[in-house]
């Protein structure tokens, strides 16, 4: 049964979810200093990083899927969350400059059709960050988290995944060195900084950038790609040109 929003925000209520609510932002501040003029997309359960993208992004929204139910935000303001199918979401096609998806694939199912959502919303120079639990970590063992429930993944997993919905991975890093336990919690910087020089697990999560796939020639000479030529067969709705976000080119 998928984590729902109450239990995902109790968590973030609580020093695990402060700490990994802290790492994880340092990670988004690193890949993504600069969001002027960008329109953002958080699907999955997002909102605990979402105030922290700075005002100068055009557009921020939180897409949360239907099982899991969605919660008020941002508070005392008017609402910019919605409550979606996260495979059939009402968004135009590449309206999004940057996605960032977190509690969305462990419990999906079926994680492919996610990002296949995910690649039809991105922009065609846009950047996607995909943050899950890591497999092999000690966070998968912690079930009064969240990271304890739903299937954790290896780098080469999300990189497959990526790829089958023609998306590029970029970059990845682990975060979370932390053990799950509250003892420790007060070194979650050391270990943060130091762990992934010596400590022998992975971090309890793995974050992934990436981008559009180029566009490839098919036999017939025509400019196309896989992704499409599985939109046309399901008689989805192909992507439009938009044009580029000022302030959003991706140097």
């Amino acid at each position: 049964m998928r984590r729902t929003v109450s239990e995902l925000s109790r968590f973030y209520a609580t020093p695990e979810g402060a700490v990994t609510r802290r790492m994880v932002a340092a990670k988004l501040n690193e890949a993504w200093p600069d969001l002027t003029g960008c329109d953002v997309l958080g699907l999955g359960y997002t909102t605990p990083w979402l105030d922290l993208f700075p005002a100068e992004a055009r557009r921020v929204i939180a897409a949360m899927p239907a099982a899991q139910g969605a919660e008020i935000w941002p508070e005392g303001l008017k609402s910019r969350c919605v409550l979606v199918d996260e495979h059939y979401t009402p968004f135009p096609s590449a309206m999004f400059d940057r996605i960032f998806i977190m509690h969305g694939l462990e419990e999906a199912p079926n994680p492919e059709g996610v990002l296949m959502e995910a690649s039809r919303l991105l922009t065609t120079n846009g950047r996607l960050i995909l943050a899950v639990t890591a497999r092999g970590g000690l966070w998968t063992h912690a079930e009064k988290t969240p990271f304890g429930h739903g299937q954790p993944f290896s780098r080469s997993q999300l990189e497959h995944l990526l790829r089958a919905a023609e998306l590029e991975p970029l970059a990845w890093s682990h975060a979370l060195f932390v053990p799950p336990m509250r003892s420790c919690l007060r070194w979650a910087q050391t270990f943060e900084t130091w762990a992934p020089r010596i400590w022998p697990y992975p971090g309890g999560l793995i974050l992934m950038e990436a981008g559009k796939r180029a566009i490839r020639s098919n036999i017939r000479g025509t400019a196309t790609s896989v992704i499409d030529d599985l939109r046309d067969a399901l008689g989805v709705p192909q992507p439009q040109p938009v044009h580029p976000v000022a302030g959003c080119d991706i140097k």
